[in-house]
């Protein structure tokens, strides 16, 4: 697929991989030494999931007779040499779909059944529940096979107008809306409440979610649609007909569900082939075009540049023919160039500054334990030189000393149980502003306050102060890891200077993403909740669907900001750990070499030829793991695989080289 977008993707993905290489080359050799812990362990393992599950969620909105399979097909599927997705005229996708894929499931259309929304059961929770699915095996290896099988989402039934109100397909105080009735009164209904597409496409391999929404009626019987899927996607590509302008319907979806968030949206004037008149001029086509994309950005109150006029239909031909000026006269390339460059250094400058956070941390992490440690072997060199051409008695001091010494520093076990207490107990009044039990208390009297007003019209406020008492929690959870930090640095300070520590505090977690996640929840809910939608509010299904789909939402964000503020004081309970087990084998170790040293008085000589070369090692991995964390960071500042492939190979043997390359350039 040669249009910048598929290539702005690839360059994308091709990236990510490239970083998850370099992420693997630190990992592995943070632990082929020794360097890890459970705290960089997690992080690491943490970093490497997200570079490698990143999805990049694209949604196509309109109404019913715009062209969104069409453009779909075009864009994604024409390497068929066909349609995929069902365009025909008058409704075709009936139901939301979702397009992606999933390695470990084999290619399926997945249906979930209309009748679903009769038992309040939200999107979320049922798409854990695979009996609950309707799954059908795609042939991808036959186009028209695979037509067949998706023309599944097209389907229909006809329903009563009680079922037709329960399933949220009809409503007594919105006539103009309904759809219309047949002779014996019945509805017209999806089959279908959702589908998933599992589709082995190059763009959905790279992590592409693309989600096609139907109509106007659709989104507003579903509100997991309004409220999370479309909230949530990177991008949405509004569609609209360029024979028909922006219609009564369209500014609805527009206003209702789309309008708040500008600057993700790209909106489409399609058919553009429909304008074409024999009687016209090329030039006076192109004057109503450009009339027609001036009228549309003033009615939906965008710049005029995000309005792209084309043609899915000549687009598709074109690229099904191997037609590039027929592909161009479509004018679909521009729209693609506007997503590739648009979107896609928006998710790599994301990526970018959370790796670079992390590789700063490690490479910080490494060269404080390696610190430690080489301090401890110029303490055993400097107690081993001054030991040449003494006497055994000056030996059996010098045993002495080491035991008096470590019975010393056993003395901060004390210390630091009464730390652990302290913290143990700061950390737990941290968190329990952040517990699910906490969330749902907070949610249950947002509930009871909707219930409690007349038609749920106080819906808008008790959401609000919700959000105002969840950010409170939040803040608090905030002031305590600052007070926890506090603590420990302090302690921390006391212990390096009683007991020769060289302990030190990471930044703390940063809680103000989470307070900022809570915003974007509150912002995305609040306008569906005002006075218009008190008729939909005042229904107790939509209502416990709504509270369900919020929990839902809500408990992510706390979970997260609990398991980042656990993390943080894991990592300081770690180092803590990892000194202290440091510092007790290493005492071990000068008793062992005085002994060693007491019974042949060669092995003076031979202990300090073993020190130096322990510190040239300790220094070399110090120099390596710089190496491979310049190499990360290049990375992820370039995203240049030659750069990234032209990095020291993580074999090269460290021990044989005194000294280490960076060192030399650095003295040069």
């Amino acid at each position: 697929m040669p249009h910048s977008f598929a290539s702005s993707l690839d360059a994308l993905s091709g990236w990510r991989q490239g970083l998850v290489r370099r992420l693997d080359d630190v990992a592995r050799f943070l632990s082929d030494h020794d360097l890890s812990d459970a705290q960089i362990e997690a992080q690491l393992a943490g970093l490497r999931e997200r570079l490698g599950q990143e999805k990049l969620v694209v949604a196509f909105v309109a109404e019913f007779s715009r062209g969104k399979s069409e453009l779909i097909n075009a864009i994604f599927f024409a390497d068929a040499g066909r349609r995929i997705l069902p365009a025909t005229p008058g409704r075709t996708t009936m139901c939301p779909v979702e397009l992606a894929w999933d390695a470990e499931e084999a290619p399926a259309l997945s249906l979930l059944p209309i009748e679903t929304r009769l038992n309040g059961q939200s999107l979320g929770d049922l798409r854990t529940q695979p009996k609950a699915w309707t799954v059908t095996k795609l042939d991808i290896g036959i186009p028209e096979r695979l037509a067949d099988a998706l023309r599944e989402v097209m389907r229909t039934s006809w329903v009563s107008k009680d079922e037709a109100r329960a399933l949220g397909f009809w409503h007594d105080e919105l006539p103009d809306d309904n759809p219309p009735l047949d002779e014996a009164g019945r509805v017209e209904v999806p089959a279908w409440r959702h589908a998933l597409i599992n589709y082995p496409h190059p763009l959905l391999k790279q992590g592409l979610v693309v989600l096609d929404t139907p109509g106007l009626n659709a989104i507003g019987a579903e509100p997991e649609l309004t409220l999370s899927l479309l909230p949530t996607a990177h991008a949405t590509v509004f569609i609209l007909g360029a024979d028909t302008g922006v219609t009564k319907s369209d500014l609805s979806i527009w206003r209702d569900h789309l309008g708040a968030d500008a600057l993700s949206r790209f909106v489409v004037l399609n058919k553009i082939d429909a304008l074409i008149d024999p009687l016209a001029t090329p030039q006076q086509i192109r004057d109503q075009i450009s009339s027609q994309v001036t009228e549309t950005a003033r009615t939906l109150g965008v710049p005029a540049e995000r309005v792209y006029p084309l043609s899915a239909r000549q687009a598709l031909a074109a690229r099904v023919a191997g037609d590039p000026a027929g592909l161009e006269e479509s004018r679909l390339p521009a729209l693609e160039e506007a997503l590739g460059e648009q979107l896609m250094p928006q998710r790599r400058a994301l990526l970018e500054r959370v790796v670079l956070e992390a590789s700063q941390h490690i490479e910080t992490h490494v060269a404080r334990r390696l610190s430690d440690s080489r301090r401890q072997l110029a303490e055993q060199t400097l107690e081993l030189r001054g030991l040449r051409g003494k006497s055994g008695a000056k030996l059996q001091i010098m045993l002495q000393r080491v035991d008096a010494e470590t019975v010393e520093f056993e003395a901060c076990t004390t210390k630091l149980q009464a730390m652990r207490a302290v913290h143990s107990r700061m950390m737990k009044d941290a968190l329990v502003g952040l517990s699910s039990d906490r969330l749902r208390e907070e949610v249950g009297q947002m509930q009871a306050q909707m219930n409690a007003s007349l038609l749920n019209l106080g819906a808008k406020k008790a959401f609000l102060a919700l959000c105002q008492r969840l950010r409170a929690l939040l803040d608090a959870a905030h002031r305590n890891s600052r007070e926890i930090r506090d603590m420990l640095g302090a302690s921390f300070a006391k212990l390096n200077a009683e007991f020769g520590f060289s302990l030190a505090l990471n930044p703390g977690p940063d809680m103000d993403r989470f307070g900022a996640e809570l915003t974007l929840i509150e912002k995305s809910y609040a306008q569906y909740l005002g006075l218009s939608q008190a008729l939909r509010l005042s229904q107790p299904k939509f209502m416990e669907q709504f509270r369900r789909m919020l929990m839902s939402k809500l408990r992510v964000v706390f979970e997260n900001a609990s398991a980042e503020l656990e993390l943080w004081n894991k990592s300081a309970s770690a180092q803590v750990d990892a000194q202290l087990r440091e510092r007790r084998r290493g005492f071990r170790r000068r008793r062992e070499a005085l002994e060693r040293i007491q019974a042949a008085a060669s092995e003076l000589e031979l202990r300090l030829t073993e020190l130096d070369a322990q510190d040239q090692r300790l220094q070399g991995f110090h120099y390596r793991c710089v190496e491979l964390t310049d190499a990360l960071r290049q990375q992820a500042r370039t995203g240049t695989r030659g750069e990234a492939a032209a990095m020291i190979s993580i074999d090269l043997p460290l021990s044989d080289e005194p000294e280490p390359p960076l060192l030399r350039r650095a003295q040069a």
